[in-house]
């Protein structure tokens, strides 16, 4: 399985975010799963393709030119797609992955997982997408869409999308499940977008 990972690339995080990256890394490949990622060579991006290809994994990097232009791309990738820009580069990896894991992150990590959330909300996927928050980072954001829900601006099922875990074992259980596909009437696409 092509398994995505969304992931920081900030230099000034705790060191315990790149520790769980690596974690990650190792255990994809030990599972035999290919790692889809950034592309690039830094922080938890970096931990997590490393990782993966020290523990026999195969990877495959997506990254804008503009990255390779600053010497960031990970050419040690066993394929690296070079793209355009940013938008291109989420379709690519969005294509060639049949799953998604969301670490902890900035709000590039959060725009990928929007846009992975909302179509899986919407029925246009119903591949597993997962956040491994062992920390809490992402709990203001749960609360938040708790919120938009009892406000009326989700559908009641927004949750049933996506899986939180707090351990890597745990992620990996729901990565590899097959998850109940997500069937939004007409009605509720509307609420879906709102």
């Amino acid at each position: 399985m092509n398994i995505c990972v969304f992931c920081a690339s900030s230099l000034r995080i705790d060191r315990k975010y790149v520790d769980l990256a690596a974690e990650v890394g190792a255990e994809l490949a030990r599972r035999g799963h290919t790692l889809v990622s950034g592309g690039a060579t830094v922080s938890c991006m970096g931990a997590v393709t490393s990782a993966a290809r020290a523990a026999g994994g195969v990877t495959v990097g997506v990254i804008p030119q503009v990255l390779v232009d600053i010497e960031v791309a990970d050419t040690d990738s066993d394929e690296l797609i070079v793209t355009a820009g940013m938008r291109e580069r989420k379709g690519v990896m969005d294509a060639r992955s049949d799953a998604f894991l969301v670490l902890p992150g900035g709000i590039g990590t959060l725009e990928e997982l929007f846009e992975i959330w909302t179509a899986r909300v919407l029925g246009i996927h119903d591949r597993p997408l997962v956040i491994l928050d062992p920390w809490g980072l992402y709990e203001p954001l749960r609360q938040l869409v708790s919120g938009m829900h009892a406000e009326g601006f989700t559908r009641a099922d927004v949750f049933d999308a996506i899986s939180w875990t707090t351990t890597v074992e745990e992620a990996f259980a729901h990565l590899e499940a097959r998850p109940q596909p997500v069937r939004p009437s007409i009605a509720e696409l509307g609420e879906a977008t709102g």
